[in-house]
């Protein structure tokens, strides 16, 4: 875009024919052939017209389903790389492109439209806060979550890209200490059809509509502004105060879904380059979403490098986490040595960033944890599952404990991949909160209209004798010292932290483990009450995180060299038979100084500390706690962190 008009571009390598589609303020529709085409980009320049204008393209081919070709003139398609999108995706039965014949039913009438944006934002020096991974603790959030209900922000902006900058929100993360803050998916996406029909929409966000755009739906319009100039706001708002910005992306499927889903967009445009086909031209589902994106097609691989660059680049933001990772990878099998990983790695944008894998789909060997290249670091579920199990179930040796506490070598240290390339969690937006891991055994789904068959059902919660919330004073004690031992294996283990929003106040979805259509006040952090003891153990926690060398940095631990001591009941080193013993009550000293104690047992226990002085430290203390020389008496599923006094 100049001052004088607009030049627009879409691939399509096997259209025939390329519309642009030109909407004016009364949805009058005028139509003009894009005239040039150099390769597989088909072009135009256009004067006399700017931002704000309102666009789609038709594009015309053969209609050969089981080639994969699946070109309908008649479907009005949002541009893959706009910027920005007016209006949403109706459940209306023109969208359907048909099966064994065209569909010739307009879409236009009830299509999003893409615009035109200008470029102009001023960043006034915004630097990238740059946080060193060993230093990074990861807060996952969602914009409507963390905002619509705290009474600090004013109301015309809650739940929008402008409460993420306001100063109520970067303070509360800063005394948290929070380094980065990980969005759910503010990209331009759709809620699915079924969902519509069942009177819920989509909350998450992963439904991609438009990967470029940011979506208008967490948009104030506070002081004129569009949703993208306000979202750079948060972000500079967020960086001022030393906090990074990840987004959650989707590059492994699109809202188009299944055949018989919306035509949007990437059908229309090129079916046949932008998904995974069978040898009959059905999708290959590997998502579970019903197509599956063909990121190893270069110019779909292109347009996902260009998308990325874009975020970084134009919005500032400091990293990704991709949804259903193996995706980029596939060949159609994975490899780890994928043009696309190689492509990140290389890129003097995006090599910098913070990115993140979720190490599985659902496809043939979909299961990649430790799989992954720099700069890639991984969701590990296998931390969360069994740090749940050793404190809730007891059912995991200390060799087990330890592999997942020492940052996974086992499954990281590798091709010069540091401890950090393990994000540890214990619970994240998909299933429980952390209140509620210890608060149910079963998943409470029936809100979704699925009949409570979505969702995991291996989640390895416990609670503690009684199902749900409400539960007698010692059950509460009990749950209490359970959150207690996981949020300090979490945030004291080696290897990247992230925390769920709310965990830290106790935030409670009632046994919803699967609240991705749930946008009210079940998913909505109530901040009216919330837990403030859990809150100050929680920062505590952190920011003694920061005191302990061991953990921030980040290399591999090596025997002998003052990082860590695995130490039993008694204070002497464990022996190699103890490793694979039953539950144990265990000593950790990390950097010669800190001793975390676990009593993971169902029992009270007594742990004789190593010789020295040692003085139990807050939030586990008070200031006045005496000075323990000898023994530590440990509560059932207790822990507790000492410092070194000589």
């Amino acid at each position: 875009m100049d001052d004088n008009g607009v030049n627009f571009t879409l691939f399509s390598r096997h259209a025939e024919r390329v519309e642009l589609c030109l909407f004016d303020e009364q949805g009058v529709e005028t139509r003009r052939d894009l005239p040039g085409r150099t390769g597989d980009i088909w072009h135009g320049y256009l004067a006399g017209i700017g931002p704000g204008q309102r666009y789609g393209y038709r594009v015309h081919g053969p209609w050969q389903p089981q080639q994969g070709h699946r070109f309908n003139p008649f479907k009005l398609l949002v541009d893959p790389c706009a910027l920005a999108i007016e209006g949403g995706v109706p459940d209306d039965p023109r969208f359907q492109c048909g099966d064994s014949e065209m569909d010739q039913r307009d879409s236009s009438p009830v299509a999003p439209k893409s615009v035109v944006l200008s470029g102009d934002f001023n960043w006034e020096g915004d630097s990238a806060p740059r946080v060193p991974w060993g230093e990074t603790v990861i807060y996952e959030a969602h914009v409507r979550g963390l905002t619509q209900r705290h009474p600090g922000i004013p109301p015309e902006i809650r739940g929008t890209y402008a409460a993420l900058g306001h100063p109520v929100v970067t303070d509360y993360l800063k005394r948290l200490g929070i380094t980065s803050l990980e969005l759910l998916p503010i990209a331009c996406f759709a809620d699915e059809p079924r969902l519509q029909r069942a009177g819920l929409t989509n909350y998450w966000g992963y439904n991609p509509l438009a990967p470029w755009a940011v979506d208008a739906r967490y948009a104030s319009g506070a002081n004129g502004a569009d949703p993208r100039s306000e979202f750079q706001q948060a972000v500079k708002a967020l960086h001022l105060a030393g906090i990074e910005v990840i987004l959650d992306v989707v590059f492994n499927h699109t809202a188009e879904l299944e055949e018989t889903g919306p035509t949007l967009s990437g059908r229309g445009v090129d079916n046949k380059s932008y998904y995974w086909l069978g040898e009959s031209g059905e999708y290959e589902n590997w998502t579970g979403c019903g197509n599956t994106l063909n990121t190893s097609q270069p110019s779909v691989m292109q347009w996902t490098l260009d998308c990325l660059r874009y975020w970084v680049e134009v919005c500032h933001v400091d990293g990704f986490r991709f949804d259903l990772a193996p995706v980029l990878g596939r060949t159609p099998e994975y490899r780890r040595d994928a043009e696309m990983m190689q492509l990140i790695k290389a890129d003097p944008l995006l090599g910098n960033c913070k990115i993140i894998a979720e190490p599985w789909d659902i496809g043939p060997e979909g299961y990649q944890l430790g799989q992954f290249p720099p700069p890639f670091a991984e969701w590990n579920d296998q931390f969360r599952d069994v740090m749940r199990r050793y404190w809730l179930h007891g059912d995991m040796t200390n060799g087990e404990f330890a592999s997942r506490f020492a940052a996974s070598s086992d499954l990281f240290q590798q091709d010069d991949r540091r401890p950090s390339a393990t994000i540890n969690l214990i619970t994240a937006h998909d299933g429980f909160t952390l209140r509620d891991v210890v608060s149910f055994n079963q998943k409470h789904n029936e809100a979704n209209g699925e009949d409570n068959r979505d969702g995991h059902n291996a989640n390895f919660s416990h609670n503690h004798g009684v199902e749900g919330l409400d539960a007698p004073q010692a059950v509460r004690e009990q749950r209490r010292r359970s959150v207690q031992a996981l949020l300090t294996t979490l945030l004291l283990s080696q290897g990247t932290p992230m925390l769920l929003a709310g965990d830290e106040h106790g935030h409670s979805q009632h046994g919803n483990n699967n609240a991705y259509c749930q946008d009210n006040a079940l998913t909505w952090l109530n901040w009216d009450d919330n837990d403030s003891e859990l809150f100050a153990f929680t920062a505590a926690l952190i920011h003694l995180r920061r005191r302990i060398p061991a953990l921030g940095c980040d290399s591999w631990w090596q025997e002998g060299d003052g990082n860590v001591e695995w130490l039993g009941q008694h204070g002497k080193p464990l022996d190699a038979s103890a490793w694979q013993e039953g539950l144990q009550p265990l000593q950790i000293l990390l950097s010669q100084r800190w001793l975390i104690t676990m009593n993971a047992t169902e029992e009270v226990c007594e742990l004789i500390l190593p010789l020295g002085e040692w003085r139990a430290i807050p939030p586990f203390a008070g200031d006045d706690n005496p000075i323990l020389s000898t023994v530590w008496h440990g509560a059932a599923h207790g822990v507790c962190v000492f410092h070194k006094q000589s």
